[in-house]
């Protein structure tokens, strides 16, 4: 066919008005093949609906090309397009996109050349013809192009990210339109046996994503081993497969096999291409070498998740641990393996000890046949090493080099060790596929570093599971044969294997989809008071389950199991004060000997410092704060004794922490040894004279008989506005629109959820007067907003200040439990209320309000304490203790009678004490972890002092003090009134470029409540907002507010 016959035949079709792109593709297919005959252009239907391009150009089976044709007359550069042709451009090298007129040509993602051989001219195609001997010469330098030698790491990682991306795009197109059909195609046969056997709640994303990502290491390892470098194909790549990973090499069969889905052909072997050009082996020793690290599989991984995914690693709460933390905790094992188990060769110990293990077996044919359980004692290894979240398998690797750092001169016994004393014991799970090729990998690489060889059938003892998940008896099969081997592998280590070192870096992904049976049994341990006995008091527990929590309990098990051994894991170090964890602590404390803590710290969210004040880094790019922590079970303790804590602070930056960490030992650290004291059992140690004299003090628990968190919408923007009839306007919108769901979602930002159902929400809305339910809420220090407060649309109101505060008159006394949530700044987690609080109040949410009184329920239920107005919310018990030690009579309302005292006062009393800077630095340490103890008062003349400046104090904070009338703060510029970007300079706190508020201290610029600065907060919270008459007034009070505040304080601290 040559060019006008092609013209003349698309120009027929185009001319009948009909004609889609869909009839023009045989004829492109044709003028192609004409013009490089020894080309094939293949269009298949099935593989263009599952995301490949129109027209995949190859010679002999091997791909050359690919074209992407849109209908006659589409502009290419249309920005429709773009998300298609970016996808296209990063995944393929050698690309056409056309109109079948125009040709854009791509060489690496990079535009080369554009030609068209014909225009549109009068609704007919006119042809281009002196276009048309380069469009030939293009097209056979297109369809001949030789892919140059990779050599870069960072090209060859990149390109494998592109195809990658691309094949979980046509994996996952291919499984929805499966879901479509109803169609059980081998893909998504595949899919069903990872979720019932490895990732419960995997959808068609997840999986297309992993299976990718696992396919370009299969092949970048199966490369890696290649000897035959100007060949490569799926069947090599399935031979090449190290027998030391049998699952890869059972899926790279399946992939290398006829049966491979059609839909992915075309995508697989466009990544063989890749690395056809590669000479893998050589690219990764010379990255070693390069890039100066000792793990350039971490390295060329991290490359790949760059450019592949970024937001993937966050996701999944992966982080790839530092050599000298992987290097320190290796060899802290190794020391403790010596010193406390009297095993002289450490990690490197060959000792063998007997088990009794248990197994199925069949006997007996047909009717005759039982299962029957059958147990038998057998010799295994006594030092067994889990890494239950291998990840890339650092941690293993790193036991290798500390082990093989032994055999300096024995180098001749090396590979026989490896085979019988060394591969037998190291164990490591992993739930992710790509990791775990990449853990086999480096094993691989590793071992072949040191001169070991490999024996035939020898299988590295890393395997995909869910660590999380408890070992179920052997499978004979499930729905994949190669995945049940694995799963059933891995149990027998879940189930026989007496574990006696557990080690790594488990994920930490807060309230976490990890919730199985199994483990969230074994959790409930850890969910009780210390004693074990009584279920854990706290309102909010959900941090507990933590993944770093789950796995801290998973690798207990082992241990407990075994009788003896050390867990040894880096982990986010909140469980070491935190509350919350006391019951955990108490557990851990039970079950070792000894515990050794190195508090790294650095941690973003509190804004941690060193010692002297200056700045401290975290050893990973997280903000969570972490320790290397050490548990060691001898089993010689006592049944009731406690264990040892042995603790070290390392603060400073991120160099010196390594340092530190590299030159350093277990014998070389001074740790700080000391018993935990009750309650709270800290794994840190406490001034103890101080903590007697503090506990003494009053608990705001103990003291209010009622107690409730701040408010949470979960949706602020819906239900709370500065302005009343805006926010009554938009709810009076959203209980008359009459659109899709969706469309409704996307509108006001929200979606329905197990506690809110948007439509029902509009229903019920309709049919009530919405302004009645609108009320002012505290919403952050200084900044009260309008709220429709009301379970309809406000997820958890909480009932006690429904019944107490909505449109009540009483006061909220507002009290933060764990100062450490707002970091190394003073503690200030004290507010007032005169109306419903919301739960962020303060910095990182927490707050507990006590209100002053309670009030009866009003829906029919009876009334409170037999009375029908408000009393109290106190203690009788302790009031009458604090009244006889003051000589005073309690009085339930505020009365002029001499020698008596209201709630009011006693919270007016609570309050100035809670600002006093001398109360806030001697108890610093003691605030930090739980609610501050007021002192019970006993001298009336200092008692009635403090009640004075706190009642100031409260008056001031509600804006409610005649002193907040006369500011002496100024706004004389004229201007836009709008807040753009806010600076603090020479007493002037600018809003914008040219307007600013003067005569404004820095101790009211700089000043703390709740964590929050107020001064700079409230304008930050209304930036690109232009400033009224009211804001401007209202923030003159607050810099007003504030300076009174640091004087009141001072002034208390006199009394």
């Amino acid at each position: 066919m040559t060019i006008d016959d092609y013209l003349s035949k698309i120009n027929i079709l185009y001319r009948t008005g009909n004609a889609r792109e869909h009839a023009y593709r045989g004829d492109l297919a044709n003028l192609i093949m004409t013009i490089a005959p020894d080309v094939l252009a293949t269009n298949e239907p099935a593989r263009v609906a599952c995301g490949a391009p129109d027209y995949v150009l190859t010679r002999k089976d091997v791909p050359v090309g690919y074209i992407e044709a849109k209908d006659i007359g589409v502009d290419l550069k249309n920005k429709s397009l773009k998300e298609q042709f970016d996808r296209y451009k990063a995944g393929l090298s050698n690309l056409i996109f056309t109109d079948y007129l125009d040709f854009h040509f791509y060489k690496e993602g990079i535009s080369t050349t554009t030609i068209a051989i014909a225009k549109l001219e009068g609704g007919a195609i006119v042809p281009i013809k002196e276009n048309f001997d380069q469009f030939r010469e293009l097209i056979r330098n297109f369809t001949s192009t030789v892919t140059q030698t990779i050599k870069s790491p960072t090209k060859l990682a990149k390109m494998m990210a592109g195809k990658a991306k691309l094949m979980a795009d046509v994996i996952e197109k291919s499984l929805t339109q499966d879901d479509k059909e109803e169609k059980r195609s081998q893909l998504k046969s595949q899919m069903l046996s990872f979720q019932q056997m490895l990732i419960h709640d995997i959808d068609n994303k997840a999986f297309s994503d992993i299976y990718a990502q696992t396919i370009a290491y299969g092949m970048f390892a199966a490369r890696y081993h290649d000897p035959t470098l100007p060949t490569f194909s799926r069947m090599e790549a399935a031979e090449l497969i190290p027998k030391s990973n049998p699952f890869l090499r059972k899926l790279f069969q399946d992939i290398a096999g006829f049966d491979l889905d059609s839909r992915l052909v075309w995508i697989v072997d466009e990544l063989i291409n890749i690395f056809l050009a590669s000479d893998v082996a050589e690219i990764m020793k010379n990255f070693g070498r390069s890039t100066k690290q000792e793990d350039p599989v971490v390295h060329f991984y991290e490359t790949f998740l760059g450019e592949y995914n970024p937001a993937l690693r966050k996701a999944r709460g992966v982080w790839y641990t530092p050599q000298p933390v992987v290097n320190f905790i290796v060899r802290a094992v190794d020391d403790i393996l010596k010193t406390e188990f009297g095993l002289s060769q450490g990690l490197a110990d060959t000792s063998k000890t007997k088990i009794r293990k248990k197994s199925i077996t069949q006997t007996g044919t047909g009717a005759n046949s039982k299962i029957k359980e059958v147990v038998s004692e057998v010799e295994v290894h006594k030092v067994q090493i889990l890494d239950p979240a291998t990840g890339t398998g650092t941690f293993l690797a790193e036991v290798v080099k500390q082990i093989y750092k032994k055999f300096e001169g024995k180098q001749g016994i090396w590979s026989k060790y490896v085979t019988n004393d060394l591969i037998p014991r190291l164990n490591g799970f992993e739930l992710l596929m790509a990791s775990y090729a990449m853990a086999h990998l480096k094993m691989d690489m590793l071992l072949t570093e040191t001169g070991y060889k490999a024996s035939d059938d020898q299988r590295f003892r890393i395997f995909l599971t869910n660590s999380l998940e408890e070992a179920h008896p052997d499978t004979a099969t499930l729905f994949s044969s190669w995945l049940s081997d694995e799963a059933d592998q891995a149990n027998a280590i879940k189930r026989d294997a007496p574990v006696m070192v557990v080690i790594g870096n488990p994920p930490y992904s807060g309230e976490s989809a990890n919730k199985g049976k199994w483990i969230m049994n074994l959790m409930e341990d850890y969910k009780k008071e210390p004693g074990g006995k009584e279920k854990l008091k706290e309102q909010n527990s959900k941090f507990i389950n933590d993944d770093y929590v789950k796995f801290m309990r998973f690798g207990q098990h082992f241990i407990d199991k075994n009788g003896e051994g050390i867990l040894a894991f880096i982990n986010p170090h909140g469980f070491l004060d935190n509350p919350t964890f006391r019951g955990l602590r108490w557990n851990l404390l039970k079950t070792y000997d000894k515990i050794y803590t190195i508090d790294l710290h650095g941690n973003g969210k509190k804004k941690e410092t060193a010692l002297d004040g200056s700045v401290d880094q975290n050893v990973f790019d997280i903000m969570q704060g972490v320790s290397i922590n050490l548990f060691v079970k001898t089993g010689k303790k006592e049944k009731e004794e406690l264990a040892k804590v042995l603790h070290y602070d390392l603060f400073g930056k991120r160099e010196f922490k390594y340092n530190f960490l590299m030159e350093n030992s277990m014998n070389t650290i001074e740790f700080n040894g000391f018993i935990p004291s009750e309650k709270e059992y800290i794994f840190k140690k406490v001034d103890e004279t101080l903590k007697h004299e503090y506990s003494r003090g009053i608990n705001p628990i103990e003291l209010f008989k009622v107690n409730v968190m701040g408010f949470q919408t979960h949706r602020d923007s819906f239900c709370i506005d500065d302005k009343k009839d805006i926010l009554l306007n938009r709810l009076t919108n959203f209980s008359l629109d009459q659109n899709t769901e969706d469309s409704i979602s996307t509108k006001y930002g929200i979606k329905s959820s197990s506690d809110f159902n948007i439509k029902k929400a509009q229903k019920e809305l309709s049919q009530v007067d919405l302004g009645k339910e609108i009320i002012t809420c505290n919403y952050r220090p200084f900044d009260n907003k309008h709220i429709y407060f009301d379970r309809l649309v406000v997820d958890r109101p909480r009932k006690e200040l429904l019944i107490h505060s909505k449109n009540k008159e009483n006061t909220l006394l507002g009290i933060g439990r764990q100062g450490m949530a707002v970091g190394d700044i003073q503690w200030c987690l004290t507010t007032v209320s005169k109306n419903p609080v919301d739960a962020n109040v303060f910095r990182r949410g927490g707050v507990n309000l006590f209100p002053l009184y309670l009030y009866p329920e009003t829906n029919g239920q009876g009334v409170l304490n037999g009375s029908v107005g408000r009393i109290p919310n106190l203690n009788p018990k302790i009031v009458k203790q604090i009244a006889e030690g003051l000589g005073l009579t309690f009085t339930n309302e505020k009365e002029a009678t001499p020698n008596t005292f209201s709630p009011i006062d006693l919270l007016d009393y609570i309050y100035a004490v809670l600002h006093s800077p001398t109360y806030r630095d001697k108890y610093k340490e003691f605030l930090k972890i739980d609610f501050p103890r007021i002192p019970i008062p006993s001298d009336h003349v200092a008692f009635w002092q403090l009640v004075k400046l706190g009642e100031e104090l409260r008056q001031i904070h509600l804006l409610e003090s005649p002193k907040l009338e006369q500011t002496s703060t100024t706004f004389n510029v004229d201007g836009s009134d709008t807040v753009g970007k806010t600076l603090y300079k020479d007493g002037d706190v600018y809003i914008n470029e040219t307007q600013y508020f003067g005569n404004v201290p820095e101790v009211a610029w700089n000043f703390y409540i709740g964590g929050y600065q107020p001064a700079q907060k409230w304008l930050k919270d209304r930036r690109e907002r232009e400033l009224s008459y009211d804001d401007i007034s209202h923030y003159q009070k607050i810099i007003e507010a504030l300076k009174e505040t640091d004087r009141i304080m001072k002034k208390i601290d006199k009394v």
